[in-house]
């Protein structure tokens, strides 16, 4: 046997596993994509028809129900202030931790850090109960509140390991131009971390667009985001699996786009550093 042969025959095993999980991921949202384009009758057909007429009438009914469409605009409102302020307190935090020499630096960063090993759920009640007092239950304001506390500890210590990678030279470089300390921030460092910036805009996006759980609870009519607002379809007396489906759809829909038209910037900042 040719070496190119026992080469392949070593990578089939990384290919086949690689293929299961790739498969794992791709076929429930296929699943998903079908069901909200089958028919109603087509729907309960069993077995599943793989063929079918599609249809776009459970978008229709989707795009129609007031819960959906103020569930999508309230999510893509909150998720995108929650992005924007994410990067906003991210960008100086990290420059600050991987460049400035400052009092408690290090317990500080520790601190960062160490506010992402509690779990989430166990902030629930201590966070309903502040917020009831503060009259910030069901606004846009308390949900942007929360949801920044669990992005910017992870973007700080992301754009921190960022920012450290970035040869200390090119900045010290800009300084002896005349350049102070924040522009050379914007016009030399930040040029070299724009793969970071995007993987930590996009990452901080998602996780505010997909969150069920403060959402479910610390917002209610005015502020009902699309992951809690999708189950108004499952009631007691029936269950429109059509527009449940559709409104998935919908929901993934904007989070694909986003890591698609940014996916250069994604793995160019998850690989960065990785070579040294």
């Amino acid at each position: 046997m040719s070496c190119a042969t026992v080469t392949s025959l070593r990578a089939l095993p990384r290919v086949a596993a690689m293929l299961v999980a790739v498969a794992v991921w791709v076929v429930p949202v296929l699943w998903v994509v079908a069901t909200s384009l089958k028919p109603r009758t087509d729907i309960f057909t069993l077995p599943p028809r793989l063929w079918f007429t599609p249809t776009f009438e459970h978008y229709r009914v989707a795009l129609g129900t007031a819960d959906i469409l103020r569930g999508l605009s309230n999510s893509a409102l909150v998720a995108t202030l929650t992005m924007l302020l994410t990067l906003l307190i991210s960008i100086p935090a990290g420059y600050a931790y991987a460049r400035l020499r400052f009092p408690y630096r290090e317990p500080l960063f520790f601190y960062t850090l160490f506010t992402q090993m509690a779990p989430p759920v166990g902030f629930l009640i201590p966070f309903f109960l502040a917020f009831s007092r503060l009259r910030l239950l069901d606004t846009h304001a308390g949900i942007v509140l929360i949801y920044l506390s669990m992005s910017v500890p992870f973007a700080v210590w992301l754009m921190t390991t960022y920012f450290l990678d970035v040869p200390r030279e090119l900045e010290e470089a800009a300084l002896v131009d005349g350049c102070s300390r924040g522009r050379a921030l914007v016009r030399v460092v930040l040029p070299q971390v724009y793969g970071g910036v995007a993987v930590t805009a996009v990452l901080s996006f998602i996780n505010a667009w997909n969150e069920f759980i403060y959402a479910s609870v610390l917002t209610g009519a005015r502020v009902r985001m699309a992951p809690v607002a999708i189950f108004g379809f499952l009631t007691t007396e029936e269950t429109l699996w059509g527009p449940f489906a559709a409104t998935a759809v919908l929901i993934m829909g904007p989070v694909v786009v986003l890591a698609l038209l940014a996916q250069r910037q994604i793995v160019r900042g998850l690989t960065l550093g990785a070579f040294r």
